[in-house]
């Protein structure tokens, strides 16, 4: 019966069974919690693998993230040097509102007393030491190393400011108020000043302004630079019988008419003798160094125009060679290597070097070289009662005012371009009413015009220029909104 009975039952539904101590037991057909586990284990390594795809895409990502990041900070086409004391572009606007509290109450102290730079340099030591050894230190570095430093760090905050009043005068379509000025430049704490200890005789400028008889102004006129606004100036504001008959170069009418501007061919006594005699008030020096070892005994208030050393030399190419003054060579390279006279011309100008001093402008072995002549011109430069930036030359109404007594300003605003005749240009920039954006509409722009072998070339020849336009830039910013230099009035 057992054996008939398991001969019929179907295979599809019997149990699987099997035999213990001739007792047929039955196995299950499944296993219920075996089959669980194994759905889970499945569903968790499809989870698992899942995860691990979308970490190693991240960190992946990460990576990649972090090598660019590592590469544009450290491996830049020069190396970038860390200056001590020198806040970082991007913390300036913040450093600047921090220190507006102080500023304020240093300036009430000062201009509740009515002191003046000397007086008032006797409360602090002043910044410029600070900025003389930042200068000194850039200069003793390779050109490039130099200009990829300033171009990080912008240590004299002056491009900071620059590029701001750009964006500002562009978007107004006008120049800035001071207090617009005052904004992005707000005036330094005594001891951040370049412009504290001041090194300038106020007396000098005074004897000036009163019309002392001997005294004048002596106008160190760097080219292309904003020069010929400055003679202009003076025309404006002088007796036609105290101007020099060529450009406010006296010594023309001395030569014989056969040099202007080489005033360091002439002794003190000629200069001082002459210039009494004709009754003349002005003197521009162009072509030859300032004498630092004796034009400051001149009874003389003194001035000078800075522009940015490679607008300055491409506008000198286009001035004299591609307008047909003069110069018959029309490629940039040719010309730039012919006229080795040009390179670092502002830094020799004022440090008054001896001869072969361009063989000193590179290589580590002339560092010192380079420091000691950094170190005379920014003190010679320090001396100057206006130090001008072509850029900004819609904002040196104050100064000019205050210092030279000068009332007629409307030059600072009006193109003068010598010799304008002989080639007219039609950009519409006769008059500058958008300030330092005006001045960068009429003039060419270097990266554009030159290609880039060149433009290395020509803005590592001029490094210490750049340096000292940096210089020169800030002691021009710091005496416009600073009330006890005299600035902080309407523009």
């Amino acid at each position: 019966t057992t054996l008939s009975h398991i001969s019929h039952t179907s295979p599809s539904t019997a149990s699987p069974s099997t035999m213990r101590n001739g007792r047929r037991i039955k196995r299950p057909l499944r296993r219920p919690i075996l089959s669980s586990a194994s759905r889970n284990s499945t569903a968790l390594e499809t989870i698992f693998l899942i995860g691990l795809v979308i970490a190693v895409f991240i960190a992946f990502w990460l990576y990649q993230l972090v090598s660019i990041l590592v590469s544009s900070s450290v491996s830049g086409p020069e190396p970038v040097v860390s200056l001590p004391g020198v806040p970082s572009p991007g913390g300036l606007l913040q450093q600047q509102q921090q220190q507006q509290g102080q500023v304020g109450q240093s300036q009430a102290v000062i201009s509740a007393g009515g002191l003046r730079g000397k007086v008032a340099s006797s409360l602090t030591g002043g910044g410029f030491k600070h900025y003389l050894d930042i200068a000194l230190d850039l200069a003793s570095l390779e050109p490039s190393e130099a200009l990829a430093t300033m171009e990080q760090n912008d240590p004299f905050q002056t491009n900071y400011f620059d590029n701001l009043l750009l964006q500002k005068e562009t978007l107004l379509k006008r120049t800035l108020t001071i207090d617009e000025i005052k904004d992005i430049f707000p005036c330094p704490r005594l001891d951040e000043r370049i412009t504290l200890p001041d090194a300038r005789v106020e007396q000098k400028a005074k004897d000036f302004r009163d019309g002392k008889d001997g005294t004048f102004l002596f106008f160190q006129h760097l080219r292309k630079a904003g020069g010929t606004n400055f003679c202009s100036l003076a025309e404006k504001n002088l007796p036609q019988k105290a101007q020099p008959h060529y450009y406010c170069m006296p010594d023309m009418g001395w030569s014989g008419n056969k040099n202007a501007g080489y005033l360091h061919s002439w002794s003190n006594e000629e200069i001082i003798t002459r210039m009494a005699k004709q009754g003349f008030r002005i003197a521009g020096n162009e072509w030859e160094n300032f004498a630092v070892s004796r034009h400051f005994d001149l009874p003389a208030v003194f001035a000078t125009s800075f522009r940015k050393p490679l607008d300055r030399a491409l506008s000198q190419f286009r001035f004299e060679c591609i307008e047909d003054r003069g110069c018959q060579i029309k490629d940039v390279h040719k010309w730039w290597d012919r006229r080795m006279d040009l390179w670092n011309v502002y830094t020799k100008t004022f440090a008054d070097p001896p001869v072969g001093a361009r063989n000193q402008f590179k290589e580590s072995e002339h560092s010192k070289q380079r420091r000691e002549m950094m170190a005379t011109a920014i003190d010679t430069l320090s001396k100057f009662h206006i130090v001008l930036s072509m850029e900004w030359l819609a904002y040196a109404a104050p100064q000019v005012k205050s210092i030279l007594g000068f009332n007629d300003v409307s030059a600072l605003t009006t193109r003068v371009r010598p010799h304008i005749t002989q080639a007219k240009r039609d950009d519409g920039q006769e008059h500058n009413s958008l300030g330092s954006a005006s001045i960068k509409k009429a003039s060419w722009d270097p990266k554009e015009y030159l290609d880039a072998a060149q433009y290395k070339k020509m803005s590592e020849d001029l490094a210490l220029d750049e340096i000292l336009t940096e210089v020169a830039r800030r002691m021009f910013l710091e005496r416009l909104v600073c009330e006890d230099l005299g600035g902080g009035v309407p523009i």
